[in-house]
């Protein structure tokens, strides 16, 4: 008897566990599909829920932690690479999740990253100003162009900045034979900002910003916000 209620309970156990991964994969699914529908998405994000176990999450309507990974985004014609949101802190009740209702859906935390290649970056730069690159901390370019009736060739090394605006790029040297225009002058002349509206999934303000070989890797937070409000943030 005892080895048979040991079978039985294995059982059980075998099944709240499938039970349980079949119920996080719904609800990621669901996830994915509003947060595809918010952001007008052509392919479903991929989401992950995280704890264990998930039902006992979902009875309770509140998870610790969701990612959801959107890859390439794109905003008025600018896109960005690995972008994804981190939330934490999610009530949603088991019954909104399951009608597809995400108005009460509410995060304490919602964290978004993403990866601007420096192409876009260029964008933003002042026309004569190319081959834009990371210099440990800072970036460095080519500059090649005409100032104030001064030819303006060499090397451009700049800070970088995180604004209410977005990022502020603030050369900090300029290298070439153009000795007779100020420093100060040739800052304003090629400082330039990259908005940071278009760069993530939510428009919070930018909290960290890292240079990289592929370009600035970025980051936003926001705090107590509706999912179906995250892209208006």
């Amino acid at each position: 008897m005892r080895k048979v209620l040991v079978v039985i309970l294995l059982l059980l156990i075998g099944g709240v566990i499938v039970a349980d991964r079949l119920g996080v994969r719904m609800a990621e699914d669901e996830i994915a599909k509003q947060v595809a529908t918010q952001y007008r998405l052509d392919a479903r994000p991929k989401v992950d829920i995280h704890g264990f176990p998930f039902l006992t999450q979902a009875i309770g309507g509140e998870y610790d932690r969701i990612d959801v990974t959107l890859g390439n985004w794109t905003e008025q014609n600018v896109t960005v690479n690995d972008a994804s949101l981190r939330l934490t802190g999610v009530q949603a009740p088991l019954a909104d999740v399951v009608n597809g209702n995400s108005s009460q859906i509410a995060v304490r935390n919602a964290t978004a990253s993403a990866l601007v290649p420096y192409s876009v970056v260029q964008k933003y730069a002042p026309r004569d100003v190319r081959d834009i690159s990371a210099s440990g901390s800072n970036l460095q370019a080519r500059v090649a162009g005409s100032f104030l009736g001064v030819r303006v060739s060499g090397d451009l090394v700049a800070s970088i900045k995180a604004t209410p605006q977005g990022i502020a790029v603030t050369p900090q040297s300029v290298s070439s034979g153009s000795a007779r225009i100020p420093l100060a002058t040739l800052r304003e002349r090629y400082t330039f900002v990259i908005p940071s509206r278009n760069l993530l999934p939510m428009g919070a303000r930018l909290s960290d910003i890292e240079v990289t070989p592929q370009g600035l890797r970025v980051a936003a937070t926001v705090d107590d916000v509706k999912l179906e409000n995250l892209s208006k943030s």
